[in-house]
């Protein structure tokens, strides 16, 4: 339902109330995920054109796994720390990185 890609602009936003992923397989996102009933303090955010690292999905665009879209979040928005320490939790983790530089 985004409209807007989130951005270093949206860093005050994310600070005061977080990033929430939706963790589910990506064949039931679109009959499953009750998306209307789900609330948004700043208004829903896609994020850019990544590249999916993680062994199941590697190389695909626009399927990340949760950690690789909460990761990529934090990161767009200047959380850098955070998200290299929440992708160093994978194997695949750096290969992340590599793929969407």
């Amino acid at each position: 339902n985004g409209t807007r890609t989130l951005s270093a602009a949206d860093y005050d936003l994310v600070a005061r109330g977080g990033i929430a992923c939706v963790n589910c397989s990506w064949a039931r996102v679109d009959g499953d995920v009750p998306f209307s009933r789900m609330k948004s303090v700043g208004g829903e955010r896609l994020l850019p054109f990544l590249v999916a690292a993680n062994p199941t999905k590697y190389g695909q665009p626009f399927v990340l796994s949760s950690a690789e879209a909460f990761a990529a979040g934090l990161y767009i928005v200047g959380f850098k720390a955070a998200a290299r320490g929440l992708m160093r939790r994978f194997k695949w983790g750096r290969s992340f990185w590599q793929l969407n530089g």
